[in-house]
């Protein structure tokens, strides 16, 4: 483990970080290279509430609607939150719901903040999110953002994402900036290592 990747343990004592943003913002793949630097598990929430429900996002949608999947996702994340040395990718509208953020206090939070036009360009191939099958994916987008940007605020840190920015150098950026807002006492009641 690297001396930035062992500080950081030391800092973190095993709580869990959970990434946070709009679609399209890299919460995946930077929290797989993240947790494989903190020598974390990585979790995927989409991931996880696919195999419980035995069905796609998609398929999730067009047969229960949003809002039993909003109910899933809430099981999904309350299960996570028991977990410490993990990594969490969120889905984006998980912030949604104000039960959610009593899960995600249990480690920190951190916005991936992709500016829309990132976003349009990194969704623009992709058929996967049922919140995008409308005619103008890019105005969808838009108002997902706008309605979103106060509650991802709320994040214990903000990174701002540039285009072709590294998952490697966003995990950098994230590094340094936790010790701005992890202070000895952050998570009191966890005491590990």
């Amino acid at each position: 483990m690297r001396k930035d990747a062992k500080r950081m343990n030391k800092l973190l004592k095993g709580i869990s970080i959970y990434l946070i943003g709009m679609m399209g913002s890299g919460k995946t793949t930077v929290g797989k290279v993240m947790a494989q630097k903190l020598g974390y598990r990585f979790f995927d929430t989409d991931v996880l509430i696919e195999q419980v429900a035995a069905k796609s996002i998609n398929e999730i949608f067009a047969t229960v609607g949003e809002a039993s999947f909003r109910e899933l996702e809430s099981k999904v994340l309350a299960e996570l939150s028991a977990y410490l040395k993990s990594a969490i990718a969120t889905g984006g509208g998980i912030v949604l719901r104000p039960e959610n953020w009593s899960y995600l206090h249990h480690g920190l939070i951190v916005w991936l903040d992709a500016p829309l036009e990132v976003l349009i360009k990194r969704l623009a191939a992709d058929n996967t999110r049922p919140l995008l099958q409308v005619t103008n994916y890019e105005e969808k987008l838009k108002l997902l953002l706008e309605q979103r940007r106060h509650l991802y605020a709320q994040a214990d840190l903000q990174i701002k994402i540039e285009d072709g920015q590294t998952p490697a150098a966003i995990v950098a950026e994230l590094f340094e900036m936790i010790p701005t807002v992890l202070k000895p006492d952050f998570f009191p009641r966890n005491d590990l290592n």
